[in-house]
This record gives structure tokens, sequence and C-alpha cells, in this order.
């Protein structure tokens, strides 16, 4: 059973990771689709992945399951803060069974909204593979901007790639930027 609700977006649930949820992260990381999506290359065991979970809260990253429907269909999460810049990285992996559902899209604006109200982030980043351009449409429909390329970066099935940086700032956030659909978000409760 997935952990507590901590965020609620449109569709989905953000919910604390529990030890319930070791063999679903275990089958989610070492899916090879998933895999080439963000250019593992290492197995994770799941004495690996209990050691990860029960370490949580031991690190200034947070980590959620991403649950629709009270099912688990993915995982997000924001690296440790640069306090000083204001700034955060985000990344997430849904399982492939559930792309194309909208269930990233939704998690990413979710937490977005929680590092811009509550963390008080000047900037939300990510990173996306050239190889994976459903993961930039994510970020674009999230309202992300692509501010760049940092040329053969990555190393994905044996060749080097170009990875996109996109970054959200939280005035873009607060005004409401159109997404990639053209439907204005609604301003957060507390930039009013």
């Amino acid at each position: 059973m997935p952990g507590a609700v901590f965020i609620e977006g449109e569709k989905v649930q953000l919910r604390t990771v529990e030890t319930d949820d070791i063999d679903f992260l275990h089958r989610l990381v070492n899916d090879p689709e998933v895999r080439r999506g963000i250019a593992a290359v290492d197995p994770v065991t799941k004495g690996n992945e209990r050691e990860w979970v029960e370490s949580r809260g031991e690190s200034d990253d947070i980590n959620f399951v991403i649950c629709y429907d009270g099912n688990s269909v993915g995982t997000i999460g924001l690296k440790p803060p640069d306090l000083i810049a204001g700034t955060v990285e985000v990344g997430y992996i849904v399982s492939p069974t559930n792309w194309g559902e909208g269930y990233a899209t939704d998690a990413v604006r979710a937490i977005c909204d929680y590092a811009f109200g509550e963390r008080r982030m000047n900037k939300v980043y990510a990173k996306a593979f050239e190889t994976n351009p459903a993961s930039s449409r994510v970020l674009e429909k999230a309202g992300f901007t692509r501010e760049g390329v940092l040329r053969e970066e990555g190393f994905v099935d044996g060749e080097h790639v170009d990875v996109f940086r996109y970054g959200l700032l939280v005035d873009e956030w607060r005004d409401g930027t159109d997404d990639a659909d053209g439907a204005e978000r609604e301003k957060k409760k507390w930039f009013s």
C-alpha cells in the first residue's frame, strides 16, 4: 500500500516512499525502457533499493511515489537544493505501462508547486537526454523552457548524446505561464 499523500496534483498524488514500495521501485528502476530513458547502466538489487528506501530522511533530497487511483505509477524527487542560489533539480520516472497518460506532467507541476510555494525556491531545473523526447515534452507541458544543450554529455546505449537543460523560474510559475496545450494554469494560493 502506498504511503501517505503529501502533495495532490490534478490527476496524481505524491506519496511518501515506504518499505512496501521496494518491490515496485526495484522493478521500475530495472525496467529496460526506463533504464534507457535515464541512462542507468548498473543493475539495482532489491537490497540496494531497500537501503535507499530506508535511508530516506538522512539527506536533503526529497522523493515521492507517484500514484494514480491508489496505484503506484512512478517516482519523482528533488535533489538537494542549492539554498544560496535558490535552485533545485527535479527528476522523475514513470512506468512504461503508464506512459502517455499525463501522470509525469501532473507530478512535475505538483512538485514545482511545492518547490516554489513551500520551499521558496527561485528556479526548478531538469535535464533530458536527446534520446528521450517524451521527457522533454513533459517538461515543456509543465511550463519549462529549454535553456541549453550540454553537448554529448550523456551516454546512452553505447553512444554519447546531447543533454537538454530545462528551467522554470518562480516568476514564470507565479504568472501562470501558458503550457504547451495552451491552458493557463491557476495562480497558486500563496502567490495571490
